[in-house]
């Protein structure tokens, strides 16, 4: 687990906000000029602000799983918190590397 959880999770929500405010900026832009690489644009900032939530729901449920001895029915008994960290942290890396790639297609598109 972490040194400092509450930093973390301050600096995710940040992350959050932004992200969806990025995205919703996007989006607004695409219906304000129909321009094709906005809307792509504001589906690569969805992905990655996605990622964020996601990861941080897992690490937070399922540590919380743990902590509290509850047995969630996606988890196995052996599940300790560094695998915990390991699939919040591929969940999140796989979806930032997805998000990038359409923001990047989103950029040379016309």
């Amino acid at each position: 687990m972490s040194p400092h959880p509450s930093l973390i999770v301050a600096l995710k929500t940040v992350t959050l906000l932004l992200g969806g405010l990025i995205t919703y900026f996007s989006y607004n832009a695409y219906q304000r000029t129909k321009a094709r690489p906005l809307w792509y644009l504001a589906v690569g900032f969805g992905v990655v602000t996605l990622g964020t939530l996601l990861a941080g729901i897992v690490d937070q449920i399922i540590t919380l799983s743990l902590i509290s001895g509850d047995q969630l029915p996606f988890t196995v008994q052996t599940l300790g918190a560094h695998s915990v960290a390991d699939i919040a942290l591929v969940l999140e890396s796989g979806l930032t590397a997805v998000g990038f790639a359409i923001i990047v297609y989103s950029l040379y598109t016309e």
